[in-house]
Parts: structure tokens; sequence; C-alpha cells
């Protein structure tokens, strides 16, 4: 089904044209004539799947077809990343409209960001404890907002948001539509869902575990002592065009930067302790291909929207599956191809244990060839505990007594 047959704007057509898109993704086909039909809605996609444009779309096709002075729109975010995200996508969809989009996010000064609203931006985009800033403040008015978006929701909860969300749900008209979009549909994701939402269309595209078909995954086993220079080998061996290295934090990818540079690679770093300048100018750097790899914790896993991206490297496997999700899904962006490469030290074997399980998948072991291993990597997975090793031992044990 084309954009055209989804019941938009001419000109919000026009511009899905002019961004050089013939089809809608799937979650775009089945939320956007939901959410135009002023359903309430509760989405779930894989990270690259296009759903930032199924809920840009709608906002802009209720400003167009209902013209009405002031804030109508508010899109919330967990990350600074994600909201410049956003608000480039609403401003390519609207560019052939004449609405005004605010980025309300923390790390920069509000003078700025009241000025924009002041000059009658019709759609919001913020981060939740700056938006609180600038509602304490009284820049903010939201008494006509009508749309309201929760975007990665499940981050919003791993981040700590709860209670900044209550707050901030609680300023909205009740009568208003809401739309919760989370790359998992964890259970305090449903918990939210529930009382944030009145009667929910609901819409799941792909299983919360899944890791787009494009990417090829593959484990390095490695000693820790030895992990930079793997890193630096597989590097200098794949000629990498475009990269993202996480590591699990703010020091340790400090640190693994410097390493790097000291190597001669093009390195941006992007991590909370970085400034919003330092942050955007690495983004900025790391888009137009002036950086080779980007150097991030998990702040960047859902902030970075970048289609060329040919590699992914869990520097530190995550400790959470849901974690390897998001990271490895900077990588194949819509439904391209890309490789997703974990570095695994002996300690982080659990870890990676719990992800294979979480998305159904047993990743291949390999090795750099003419690599200087100090110890032989384990080239196999460990077969999983059955009842009998998990409790032979304490039976024995009894037993002897």
């Amino acid at each position: 089904m084309p954009f055209s047959k989804l019941g938009l704007h001419a000109d919000l057509v026009r511009a899905t044209r002019a961004m050089g898109y013939t089809e809608p993704t799937p979650i775009q086909s089945q939320a956007i004539p939901l959410i135009l039909g002023g359903a309430d809605l509760l989405g779930c996609a894989q990270t690259g799947s296009g759903k930032t444009a199924a809920f840009a779309l709608p906002i802009l096709n209720r400003l167009l077809e209902h013209p009405r002075p002031g804030l109508r729109a508010l899109v919330i975010v967990p990350t600074r990343e994600l909201a410049a995200q956003v608000e480039t996508a609403l401003r390519d969809c609207g560019r052939f409209t004449p609405f005004k989009t605010a980025i309300l996010i923390g790390g920069v000064g509000h003078h700025d960001q009241r000025q924009a609203i002041a000059q009658g931006a019709q759609v919001v985009v913020a981060t939740p404890g700056r938006l609180l800033d600038h509602l304490k403040q009284g820049s903010v008015r939201l008494d006509r907002v009508e749309l309201a978006v929760l975007d990665e929701a499940d981050r919003m909860l791993d981040m700590g948001f709860l209670p900044d969300i209550r707050d901030i749900l609680g300023r909205l008209p009740k009568q208003r539509q809401t739309l919760l979009f989370s790359a998992t549909l964890a259970p305090e994701v449903e918990r939210v869902a529930a009382f944030t939402l009145r009667h929910p269309q609901r819409v799941e595209i792909s299983r919360p575990s899944s890791v787009a078909e494009g990417i090829s995954q593959v484990v390095y086993p490695i000693g820790l002592q030895q992990k930079t220079e793997l890193l630096i080998a597989l590097l200098e061996a794949t000629q990498i065009r475009s990269g993202v290295v996480f590591c699990r934090t703010k020091h340790g990818a400090d640190r693994l930067a410097r390493k790097l540079k000291e190597r001669g690679f093009s390195i941006g770093l992007l991590h909370a302790n970085r400034t919003q300048g330092q942050r955007t100018s690495a983004m900025e750097a790391f888009r137009k291909g002036r950086i080779q790899i980007l150097v991030a914790t998990d702040i960047a896993a859902r902030g970075i929207d970048v289609r060329e991206i040919s590699h992914v490297i869990n520097y530190d496997a995550p400790r959470h599956p849901e974690d390897y999700v998001h990271r490895v899904g900077r990588t194949a962006r819509a439904y391209g191809v890309g490789d997703a490469i974990t570095l695994m030290s002996p300690d982080e074997q659990p870890y990676l244990t719990a992800i294979e399980r979480f998305v159904g998948i047993v990743f291949p072991r390999a090795m750099l060839p003419n690599f200087p291993y100090t110890a032989p990597p384990l080239l196999t997975a460990p077969k999983p505990k059955t009842f009998r090793d998990m409790n032979w031992g304490r039976f024995r044990r009894r037993f002897r007594r």
C-alpha cells in the first residue's frame, strides 16, 4: 500500500516522495491509519523499522486538517540524541508545511528553547527532565495538547523516568490522544500503558527479542587483557567504513577512545559526561563520514539514526539482553545489512548465554587468524545446564549426610 492510500494529506505524501520513500514500512502501514482514526496506540517494533515517521506523519496531518494556534503535540523521548532524531524526522516529514517544532533538551541553555515556544511552535520534542524545568518556569503550557507520544518507553523506564512521566501526563488535558511506542513490551511497559492509554489499539510488528534479519552476528572469545588489542586488529583487518563500538561505562569509553586515537583511528566519543555541543559535534562528524568509529555507551543505543553504519561492536557485552537488541539495531537500518561483533571475556559468558536465550540464536564463535592469543579461545558455546547438572551436587551432599 503506497503512502497515498493511508489517508495522509497530499503535502505529506509529497514529502515522503521527496525523502525517497516509495512504500510505508509495516509499522507505518498499520499504525498510521489507526492514529489518523483517533485511537490511542500501543506500538512495538524493532529499532530501525520506521516508527518515528509512523507518529510524525499523523501529528502533522492533524495540524494540517484542523489548524489552530498553540502547542498541540508533545513527543517525550529518553535521550537528547533521540530528541534530535525525532525533531529531524518531523522537519523532513513537514518540509511542505508551515509548522514549527521546538526541541527541549538538557545540556544547552533555556533561552533559545523558550524563544522557540514563544514563536509559535506547535510540536514539542522533549526529554522529561528539561520539559519539567520549563513547566516549572512557566515557559511551556500543555493545556492545548491534543496528541502526546511516549517514544522508546522501555528505555525511559530503564533510565528511571517513571515519576517524571507521571508528572507530565498529569498536566496534560484528559481529552487527548496518546501513543506509546517501545522496542519491547516488557511487563513494566504494559503497566505504564494501562494507566496512560484508553482502550488502545495494539500494533506489534515483530517479536520483542528479534534482531533485524540483515544483521550477521558473531562472538570473538578473548581474555580481558587482550580485548583492546583484538579490537584494533579487527578494525585493521575488516576495514570498517562506519562503526559504533559500545562500552559499558563512561570511563571505559574514554580510555578506549584514547587508545584508538593513539593507533591512528578517527574517533568520536558519545556518553553522558560529554557536553551537548561535544555530542552534537561527534554525531555530525560521524554522519558526514569525517570520523570512522563512534565509541559510545548505551545512551547512544537508541539515539543514532545513521543509515550507513556497517558494524556494531560490543567491546563490553551488555548485561541485559534487551540492550543487545538495541545496540545491534544501529546497523542494518531500514531493513539493510550489517555486522554485529561481540568481544567476550570469560567472565562475560553468562551475559552472552542470556542474550542467546533471549534472541533464540546461538552465535557462532570465531578467532582472528594470526592474532597472538595468550590462551586459545573457546570456540564452542557452553551447553545449557540440565536439571541434573544443577541439582546433582546438592543431592549428593544430602546422601553423604
